[in-house]
């Protein structure tokens, strides 16, 4: 998709429903300092009542949501700010739209089995999502190729471990804040 010449400055985490991402995302917002945006509030109300409604999304439902998120990309990208940005981001297509030929936007992929994920989902209280829908999601997964650059870290471990993974990724560690804690 694209070479990593510099330093990212936005990252996007992706992964299935139920995988951590808003929770691990702004953990890692936290611990760079960075902005953070929950890509499911970018969703039009639509997609939401359709989702609740346990009907899986098309490509059409997602198509204004991914531009939703591109858009955010490029506005924190525009104002020289560093962003963390969750979205499912499940098909390759979909990550091209909202990473495409950004260098400085980097993906990270929270993977995990499906009975770990569904055991998860199966607890979570006030979520739009049903566990239900979690086998269309596993369904849809494609996995990020290996020319996508992709983080990928397992979300079998602590959250902190896990955001302690993902920060030393994306920064150098002599560019880590002295302040970033994990805190949350």
């Amino acid at each position: 998709m694209r070479e990593h010449r510099q330093a990212a400055r936005i990252a996007v985490i992706m992964g299935v429903s139920g995988s951590g991402k808003t929770t691990i995302g702004r953990a890692v917002a936290r611990r760079l300092g960075w902005l953070f945006q929950e890509g499911d509030a970018l969703h039009p109300p639509e997609n939401i009542a359709k989702m609740k409604a346990g009907h899986p999304l098309d490509d059409q439902d997602r198509a204004p949501w991914l531009a939703a998120i591109a858009a955010r990309i490029d506005e924190w990208r525009g104002r020289g700010e560093c962003g963390v940005v969750t979205c499912s981001a499940l098909k390759r297509r979909y990550r091209e739209v909202v990473i495409g030929d950004r260098p400085d936007v980097r993906l990270v992929y929270l993977e995990g089995s499906q009975q770990l994920i569904g055991e998860r989902m199966a607890s979570r209280r006030d979520h739009f999502m049903p566990a239900s829908l979690l086998d269309s999601q596993f369904a849809a997964l494609e996995p990020p190729a290996p020319d996508e650059h992709a983080i990928a870290v397992s979300v079998d471990m602590p959250v902190a471990d896990t955001v302690a993974q993902i920060a030393a990724a994306l920064l150098p560690r002599d560019t880590m804040p002295d302040h970033a804690t994990l805190a949350g």
